[in-house]
């Protein structure tokens, strides 16, 4: 166990009061917001695809279907990483209520690196979305189908010399 001492000199000059984990609140609060919303957004559209699906037996659909599944496991993992992140930011101001600086330090830059772990969850989700809407696009700009997946000329190498 590595002693406290060794602790509280890794983290000199850190000024730490009730003020600072609170700054916190309204940009979890916002992100939270967001990823109910972007959850919400999804359920609608996979209750739709999954309708439409039934009618049809679509591989397209299918697809789709499993891309927003991914997309629906990430926003579940944002949010409760970014619950966590609260969690810990109103326990640090209860250890800090308590007077206990140490661990609110510590507690308070795992709230941040929580943050920091749920936004790098929201990058990857946002990516799979633009990647999603690319195919979907690509299909359409080539005359094909919706969904029609269309080789483009990044995906043929050229013949080698």
């Amino acid at each position: 166990m590595i002693p406290l001492t060794a602790i509280e000199g890794a983290l000199p000059g850190m000024e730490l009061n009730l003020a600072t984990p609170a700054l916190l609140f309204p940009a979890i609060s916002l992100l939270l917001l967001a990823y109910t919303n972007r959850f919400l957004a999804l359920a609608a559209l996979i209750r739709d695809l999954q309708s439409r699906y039934r009618d049809s037996h679509e591989a397209t659909l299918y697809r789709q279907i499993e891309s927003l599944r991914r997309r629906v496991l990430l926003i579940r993992n944002m949010q409760v990483v970014g619950v966590g992140s609260l969690f810990t930011c109103v326990l640090c101001m209860l250890v800090l209520l308590a007077g206990w600086l140490l661990v609110a330090q510590i507690l308070f830059i795992g709230s941040l690196l929580l943050m920091l772990l749920s936004l790098a969850l929201s990058l990857r989700e946002i990516q799979i979305s633009v990647e999603a809407l690319h195919i979907q696009l690509s299909g359409i700009a080539d005359g094909g189908a919706a969904g029609e997946v269309r080789p483009t000329q990044d995906d043929n190498p050229p013949p080698s010399p």
